[in-house]
């Protein structure tokens, strides 16, 4: 498996955590940015994840700002996308296994590491469960595709 990440400057922190955390788990990841703490815009770092997920080039994809809404909603705007903002392991491993999002935003002024890296850890280990949940986001898709 191999992940997109990436985050603004409220997510920085956040982000150079969970990237050892990957690395503990040997798994494969690449850092779209921001680099520092400096402020930056959620949306330039955003689209990028959510353009390489949705392009097929890594199969999830994790972002980070002050509180993952921002990044969740720039996300969400690329056709493919079901991007989760996810604030405990029980909404992560729903929003697999009912939503099949395939990109996590988390809070990077909300979340403590440790829950953080819990949170990943299920979202990454759950399964979407198909069933009924495939109709529904099969219904997303087509609502992606309707004109205005």
């Amino acid at each position: 498996m191999k992940i997109a990440i990436g985050a603004d400057h409220a997510g920085y922190l956040l982000k150079e955590e969970l990237k050892k955390w990957l690395e503990e788990w040997n798994i494969s990841y690449h850092d779209f940015g921001t680099y520092s703490a400096e402020r930056t815009d959620y949306p330039d770092y955003g689209v990028l994840v959510a353009r390489a997920v949705a392009r097929g080039g890594f199969e999830k994809g994790i972002l980070i700002c002050g509180t993952g809404i921002g990044m969740s909603i720039v996300a969400n705007k690329v056709k493919g996308i079901r991007a989760a903002v996810c604030r405990d392991p029980y909404e992560a491993k729903l929003s697999r296994e009912h939503n099949d999002a395939n990109i996590l935003a988390l809070g990077g002024r909300i979340l403590g590491y440790d829950l953080a890296k819990e949170i990943v850890r299920v979202w990454l280990n759950t399964d979407f469960a198909g069933g009924r949940h495939k109709l529904r986001v099969q219904k997303i898709s087509m609502i992606e595709e309707e004109e205005l």
